[in-house]
C-alpha cells in the first residue's frame, strides 16, 4: 500500500493540469470506491472549473476546483494518478478522468481498495480538517508522540507505528526503517522503551519520514543504500550496519525485518518485560 512519500509522488502527477479549466468529468461511479458519494455533484460542480492547487496529508490527497469543489483521493493498495494527453480513451479501471484542453487528469485502481469523496462549499471538508497531525507538521511533537505510545503501551512498537490516528501515512517499510534506524526491536512494548530511545524513535520518525518524501515523493527514486529498505527484502538479506542477516516475522499482522544485533537489545528486554 502506498506510503506518505508515494502519495505525494502520485499527488504531483496532475500538476501539469493546474490553473486549466475542467472540460468533462468522466467517472466510473459504479464502482465501490464512490460509496457515499454523490458522483453526479463531483460532475456538476468540476465541469467547468479551474484546478486550483492540491494536498497531501499521510496517505489522503485532496484537490480543489474553483472556489468550492474539493476532490479526496485515497489511493488504497492499487491507486494511481496519472496524466494523459486530452483525447486519452479511458482504460477498464481508470475511474476518474477529468478531461482539460491539454490533458486529461486520471485516477485509475485496479483492486479498487481506494476511496473517492467529494466536498463543496468554501472551507475544507470536515474529513480532511479532522485528520490527525501530519508528521511533518509542528504539531507532531515529541509529547504527543510519547503520549500516543503510553496509551497504546502494551502493543508491540511496530504495531502502534501503523496505526493511521497517530502516525499517519507511515506504512509497514517505513515502520521497519524508522525502528532500525532508531535500533528498537520491533516486538518491544510501546509502553516499556526508555526516554533516550523514545526520543530517537520521534527524531528518527521525522527524518524518515522528511527524507522519504525528499527521495520518493519527488521521483520515485528507492532510498539511500545505507538504509534498511534496500535490503529488507533480500533473501539472507545483511544489516547494511553490522552485517547481520535480518529476520523477518508478522508483527502487528504485517511481515516485518530487523536486525537481530542492532535491534537485539530491546527484544530481551521485551521477553523479561511478559514474563
Amino acid at each position: 500500500m502506498p506510503e506518505l512519500a508515494e502519495v505525494e509522488f502520485f499527488r504531483k502527477q496532475w500538476n501539469p493540469g493546474l490553473r486549466e479549466r475542467i472540460l468533462a468529468v468522466q467517472l466510473n461511479s459504479s464502482k465501490r470506491i464512490f460509496r457515499g458519494t454523490d458522483a453526479k455533484l463531483i460532475e456538476k460542480i468540476l465541469a467547468g472549473a479551474i484546478f486550483a492547487e492540491s494536498f497531501a496529508h499521510g496517505k489522503q490527497m485532496l484537490f480543489r476546483f474553483g472556489a468550492d469543489g474539493w476532490l479526496g483521493l485515497h489511493l488504497g493498495m492499487t491507486g494511481k494518478l496519472r496524466t494523459e494527453n486530452a483525447a486519452y480513451t479511458p482504460l477498464k479501471h481508470d475511474h476518474v478522468v477529468l478531461r482539460q484542453k491539454t490533458y486529461a487528469l486520471v485516477f485509475s485502481d485496479p483492486r479498487l481498495f481506494g476511496r473517492v469523496l467529494f466536498h463543496h462549499g468554501l472551507e475544507k471538508p470536515v474529513w480532511w480538517t479532522k485528520l490527525p497531525a501530519s508528521i511533518s507538521s509542528p504539531s507532531f511533537t515529541f509529547d504527543r508522540f510519547k503520549t500516543f505510545l503510553q496509551q497504546h503501551g502494551r502493543a508491540p512498537i511496530k504495531a502502534v507505528l501503523l496505526l493511521q490516528n497517530g502516525f499517519p501515512g507511515i506504512g509497514n517499510w517505513m515502520a521497519d526503517e524508522i525502528l532500525w534506524q532508531a535500533k528498537i526491536h520491533p516486538r518491544t512494548a510501546a509502553g516499556r522503551i526508555d526516554e533516550d530511545k523514545l526520543k530517537s524513535a520521534f527524531q528518527k520518525t521525522r527524518f524518515v519520514a522528511q527524507r522519504a518524501i525528499e527521495i520518493i515523493g519527488h521521483d520515485f527514486s528507492d532510498p539511500p543504500k545505507s538504509w534498511l529498505f534496500q535490503h529488507r527484502w533480500k533473501k539472507r538479506g545483511a544489516c547494511p550496519r553490522c552485517a547481520a542477516t535480518l529476520e523477518h516475522a508478522t508483527i502487528g499482522g504485517r511481515t516485518t525485518c530487523w536486525c537481530p544485533e542492532c535491534q537485539g537489545a530491546d527484544a530481551i528486554q521485551s521477553k523479561r518485560t511478559r514474563q
